[in-house]
């Protein structure tokens, strides 16, 4: 598709951020299910739960302008899954704790790239007057922000970073 126009673009990052939760989501949940922390398991479960509810909401977005979500294949989230294999999951650790904490930090770097994303379409959806779409997806980001801070929160005050020193 030629890009001619702004909402050319924004069709194409809905798809392409729709690629990246897809992709996500499964490192989300293999995340998840490496956690030692009661409360990080819990809040990759949520955080899994989270990309499945943006998901549905980019897909219904797509529906309603008669596009396939599935039309982008994000490359930057393969980069970022390949770093959450390479260095939270497939890593060898002496310490469970230690593991934990470098979860957060991989999991917070897929998060920062839906916020980007987020926040984009947000925009452009506000400039095109499409007050609907601009609604869903400020719900979206505001509801990856809270996920982003919790994450913090379990990393800095919950004592994962604390247990991993």
């Amino acid at each position: 598709m030629a890009m001619n126009s702004l909402k050319d673009v924004y069709i194409d990052q809905i798809q392409d951020l729709y690629s990246a939760c897809k992709q996500s989501i499964e490192a989300t949940t293999a995340l998840g299910q490496a956690t030692e922390d009661k409360e990080l398991g819990e809040a990759m479960a949520a955080g899994s739960a989270g990309i499945a509810d943006g998901m549905q909401k980019l897909e219904q977005i797509c529906s309603d302008h008669g596009v396939n979500p599935d039309g982008e294949f994000c490359k930057g989230m393969e980069g970022l899954v390949k770093e959450v294999h390479a260095h939270a999951l497939d890593e060898e650790f002496g310490d469970s704790d230690v593991r934990d904490a470098m979860i957060i930090t991989q999991y917070q770097r897929m998060v920062h790239y839906a916020l980007a994303g987020y926040g984009c379409l947000v925009a452009f959806a506000n400039r095109l007057k499409l007050d609907g779409d601009a609604a869903i997806l400020q719900e979206c980001l505001d509801q990856t922000y809270d996920g982003d801070r919790h994450m913090t929160e379990i990393a800095t005050k919950g004592g994962v970073n604390a247990a991993a020193a």
